[in-house]
């Protein structure tokens, strides 16, 4: 038996269906609701509207549960590789091994960046924030293969994957004064990305498994996490049919926002404040629980996980071990563990579920890799590129209508012209 939900405006009454997820989620479908009521919904925000219908990835925040196609992100950060992950998510399925061996190898047929493509980058300044440089060049791959040499989209997706770590390690390298590395396709994924960072012309460099492995499971955790706001802005802009790589540029220009992508280097931007005020932690953390202070702890707590973040568990324990591999004293990664311990035993933050979460933890790892602060958003955006296609490719595959969100207007009333002269 059908469910609805009824409306009543005045003495009308309106119905409108009941619409349950596999997971047993609920919503109301209000798509008719303009034209039966003549009503719109107001919801700054989107908090309570569900734009799409995905099978993509399931979230539950009061449970702290986390699936990519159904698979948990403990066992696929346990077992999995982030190209398996990322396959999974842009096909629905987890590859045989023949599927993976044939991804793996597109993707290594396409790592070169374009060599014209280079005067653009070198037409930016040494200073130049890597997520503007790689929004940048990224949008500029619409330029590069448009029409003919556009080819499918599934080889603009393998193109997207193969050329996007290339890419962010350019504004690095440059800004180092050193020159860029090209792709060493006899390595894996994670591990050509550490070449590419920090090869130096001079001098040998040898990928430590444990760093390689910590940014295997750091990129799988980030991969897709359902609707946020750089998902949705790709799925918006991808709605007008803009090419698949202008829909992940704009996806990369919103994950840019310090509300959005920013918040692992925020982490390290608060522990650097509290090393120059003499690393006292006791202070802040007394800071932390006055409401009249203006401090708020970075990195602790979830807008959508109400209990923990199930990613913070798995990196956790990466973090652990790369700062055991590589035997780093520095000051900030003290202070980061003594908050760490402050927040998982002190009984305000327990009881406020005040937890370290993904950022937190990423953030310590790129600081103890030697990644700076204005890449950590890079590197999200290197780990979320798989869903990000993944969600425009089932945007597309749905024909999903163009997005067009409505508004009520509390503006000025209908006026007339009034000349400049007129004018007091």
């Amino acid at each position: 038996m059908s469910e609805f939900a009824e409306l009543s405006l005045g003495d009308k009454k309106f119905q409108f269906p009941v619409i349950t997820g596999s997971e047993d989620e609920k919503a109301i479908d209000i798509a008719k609701l303009r034209d039966d009521t003549g009503h719109i919904t107001i919801d700054s925000g989107y908090k309570n509207t569900g734009a799409t219908k995905s099978a993509i990835t399931f979230l539950d925040g009061e449970l702290g549960i986390l699936r990519y196609r159904g698979y948990s992100i403990e066992e696929l950060a346990e077992k999995s590789s982030f190209l398996e992950v990322a396959y999974l998510l842009i096909y629905g399925e987890l590859p045989t091994s023949e599927q993976y061996a044939a991804f793996q190898n597109e993707i290594k047929m396409h790592t070169i960046v374009n060599e014209d493509m280079r005067k653009i980058f070198e037409g930016f300044p040494v200073n130049a924030h890597p997520m503007g440089v790689l929004s940048a060049m990224v949008c500029a791959m619409s330029a590069f293969y448009a029409g003919e040499k556009a080819g499918s989209d599934e080889l603009n997706i393998i193109r997207l994957m193969a050329k996007m770590p290339s890419m962010a390690t350019w504004s690095y390298k440059k800004s180092q004064g050193h020159p860029v590395n090209y792709p060493n396709n006899s390595l894996d994924y994670c591990s050509n990305f550490l070449n590419m960072m920090f090869a130096l012309p001079v001098e040998s460099y040898k990928v430590n498994p444990v760093i390689s492995a910590a940014l295997n499971k750091l990129l799988i955790l980030h991969a897709d996490h359902e609707q946020n706001c750089s998902t949705s802005t790709v799925r918006l802009v991808g709605s007008s049919q803009a090419s698949l790589y202008a829909s992940i540029s704009a996806g990369i220009n919103a994950l840019s926002g310090p509300l959005h992508g920013g918040a692992n280097q925020e982490v390290i931007e608060m522990l650097e404040e509290i090393k120059a005020d003499d690393g006292d932690t006791s202070k802040y953390i007394a800071m932390a629980k006055d409401k009249t202070s203006g401090f708020r702890l970075m990195g602790f707590g979830h807008r959508v996980y109400k209990n923990f973040d199930p990613r913070a568990r798995i990196i956790k324990k990466a973090a652990d071990d790369v700062l055991a591999a590589l035997g780093i004293n520095d000051p900030i990664l003290k202070i980061a563990a003594e908050l760490e311990t402050a927040a998982l035993n002190d009984e305000y933050f327990v009881a406020r579920k005040l937890y370290p979460n993904v950022d937190f933890y990423s953030g310590i790892i790129y600081r103890a890799l030697g990644i700076p602060t204005d890449m950590f958003t890079v590197m999200f955006a290197i780990g979320r590129l798989p869903g990000w296609i993944a969600q425009w490719k089932e945007m597309k595959a749905n024909k999903e209508p163009i997005g067009r969100p409505r508004q009520v207007y509390i503006g000025a009333t209908e006026r007339g012209y009034v000349s400049m002269t007129e004018r007091a």
